[in-house]
Order: C-alpha cells, then structure tokens, then sequence
C-alpha cells in the first residue's frame, strides 16, 4: 500500500521570510476582486510575473548557470503555496515555470536552453503544452499532428486545442508524430515552438463566464531548425508523460476554490449555525491533509526520489476536494440574505469552472487507472 511520509517534511528556515516576501508582492500589486481571485492560477497577468522573477520567486531551484536560484523544492512550495492561497495573478508563468523550465534543463541541447530558460526565470517568457487535438478527448496517444523531415529541419502540419495560455506565450513544447505511419505511442516526439513562428495560428475559446483561457493552435507548413526538437525522437510518449508527472501534485491541485472556502470562513463567523461550522471543519481538515500530502511530495522530489504515483493521487484527492467545495456551499448557505453577495458571487463563478479541474493534467479516469496500475491492481 502507497504512504505519504509527511513526518518527512523538513519546512526550510527561510520559510518565514519567504511567505512574507510573497504577501509583500501581492499587496503592492493591489486589491484584486474575490472572483477573480478564485482559480487564480489560470489568471494571466504578465507584469505581475515579471515582478516575481525580479524577486527571483521564478526558476527557484534550477541552476545559477541558466537564470535560477537553485533553492529547494520546499522553498518553491511555500512561495506558490502563498501565491495561490492569496489568489494572485500567476497563470502567465504558471506552465513554465512548473514543467517547461525543467523539462527544457532535463533534455533541451544547449541552444533550447540558453534561450528559454533564463528567460523563464525573469518572468519574460511564458509556455504552453501542446498535448490534446479534436477528437482525441482523454487519448493522448490518438496525437495526428506531424511532423516531417526537410532536409536539416523539420515542417508541422496540425492542430492542437484546449491549449491553455496560448494567446500569452512564446514557445509550445508540443507532441506530435515523427514518423509517418506510426500508431499510439510510437514515433511520437516532441518539439519546442516559438509562437511567432510564421504558420502558426491561435484562435480563442471563450468559456461560459465569457473568459479567454483556452485556444486552438494550427500549424500550417511551420518550419523548424533540427535543435527545435526536444530530447530524443521518437521518445515523446516516455518525454510527454514524465513531464505530466511534474504538474500533478503541487497546491494548485487543492487550493483552485481556496477563495471559496476563506469567504464562507468569515460568513459561518457572522452566525452560530452547526451546519456551517460542521462545512468549514470539515473542509479546514480536509485541506490541511491534502496539504501534508502534497507537500510530502515536494520534499521527495528534494531527495532525488520519484514520487509520480503520490503526485498522481494527489491530483486525483485533490481535484475532487476543490470540486466539491462550491456544491457543498450551494447546499448549505442561504443566499438570499442581504450579506452574501460576495459569498454567492464567488460560488457561482466556480460551479460553472470547477467541472474542468477534474479534466486538467488528466480525466479522473485515466489518473485513476495510472494509479491503479501503479498499486499492482490491474
């Protein structure tokens, strides 16, 4: 049976000073609506970024060389834990940041990461993934878009979509099918794209509340030099996977309706109502569990270990956790009264977005067969 060593968990001296260091930030930043800080780690805002990386709060743990400040994984885990609980502006850097800088370091040539990263750092250059396509749904090894030799260089002809932040960034590392005639898994690799480059097209979806998170990116005849190619070819399934592995435990995947849960915190502290209170300790334990589970895999990435299967059931806990919280609330609160209205805006808000937590970094379905398998059940 899988255990979470959260005895483990050695929280850094610098922890204080960096959570003050963060509220600082966002305070200077200004008062944001609570609906907008609901979700807030989708939530663009590229000046606050670059604020951030001058703090040098970007690239904390990556190497001096390539614009990091190689710090400990707990470190980075209490500055974006401090920046998700306050629901800052984080989604411009947010991809980056957690896998494309570390997945650029772990298998990018020279070139790739010269440019790239240091950029990553200093809250200058901002990523998106290239994984789903229409038609595909859950199955990532349905990919269709390819890409073919040209001599020393290589032509993409495609379509990607649901691809988050694309109207905001200046590369993709996408997946895409190397070799003609391969089948699922096989002949797939993947290739690092500027947005700038000429065939490139992005065209927004606008979700229900009227918000623009998500695109649709074609590649039309879009060149690349041969040092586009990321890591090995033909390895983009092992390569794509390994970096799903690094967005799936962090406190984002617990903290997304966290505004929710502090504004009906300070409604339950107007009333002496037992099923409010019973709500809010309930969530409260919840959120403090999932938060040791979590940070739990932080510190394991700190040892060298692998903990891709924690971090799978993190997400799987989690998702269902921040899910809940707007139809608990909905259950239990009366929005009529006259002192609700910031409460009913925020849960509204995420009753329509918090179906797609479940869908981000992986389907329930599928995060729960990897963790099956994982466990030796099937």
């Amino acid at each position: 049976m899988q255990t979470f060593d959260t005895e483990a968990v050695d929280w850094p001296d610098a922890a204080p000073a960096l959570r003050e260091q963060v509220r600082a930030l966002v305070a200077e930043h200004g008062e944001r609506d609570p609906v907008e800080r609901a979700n807030s780690w989708t939530k663009a805002d590229p000046e606050f970024s670059r604020r951030l990386g001058e703090a040098g709060l970007l690239g904390m743990t990556w190497p001096k060389e390539y614009g990091g400040h190689e710090r400990s994984q707990l470190e980075r885990y209490v500055v974006i834990e401090e920046l998700l609980a306050a629901g800052a502006p984080v989604g411009a850097h947010w991809i980056a940041d957690r896998q494309s800088g570390p997945l650029l370091l772990r298998l990018g040539n020279e070139e790739l990461k010269r440019r790239w990263v240091p950029a990553i750092a200093r809250g200058e250059a901002f990523a998106c993934i290239g994984l789903s396509e229409p038609g595909s749904g859950s199955d990532l090894a349905s990919v269709r878009t390819a890409a073919r030799r040209d001599g020393d260089h290589w032509v993409l002809n495609g379509q990607k979509v649901w691809t988050t932040g694309a109207h905001v960034s200046h590369f993709m590392i996408a997946l895409v099918r190397s070799e003609a005639g391969s089948e699922r898994q096989q002949g797939l690799s993947q290739f690092v794209i500027p947005m700038d480059t000429p065939g490139v097209t992005v065209k927004p979806i606008v979700d229900l509340t009227g918000a623009h998170e998500f695109n649709e990116v074609f590649f039309e005849d879009v060149r690349l030099p041969a040092s586009a190619l990321l890591g090995t070819e033909g390895e983009g399934w092992k390569q794509a996977t390994a970096e799903l592995s690094l967005e799936r435990s962090g406190p984002e995947r617990y903290l997304s309706s966290m505004v929710l849960f502090l504004e009906l915190v300070r409604h339950a502290e107007k009333y002496e109502d037992s099923t409010l209170q019973e709500l809010v300790g309930r969530l409260a334990a919840e959120a403090w569990t999932l938060r040791l589970m979590s940070a739990s895999v932080a510190a394991k990435l700190a040892r060298g270990e692998d903990p891709a299967l924690e971090a799978t059931i993190v997400k799987d806990l989690g998702n269902s956790y921040e899910q809940a919280i707007p139809q608990l609330v909905q259950s239990v609160v009366d929005f009529g009264e006259a002192d609700t209205e910031v409460l009913r805006a925020v849960c509204f808000y995420l009753l329509q977005v918090s179906p797609s937590f479940s869908l981000r970094g992986g389907t329930r379905e599928i995060i729960r067969g990897i963790i099956a398998r994982g466990l030796g059940l099937r």
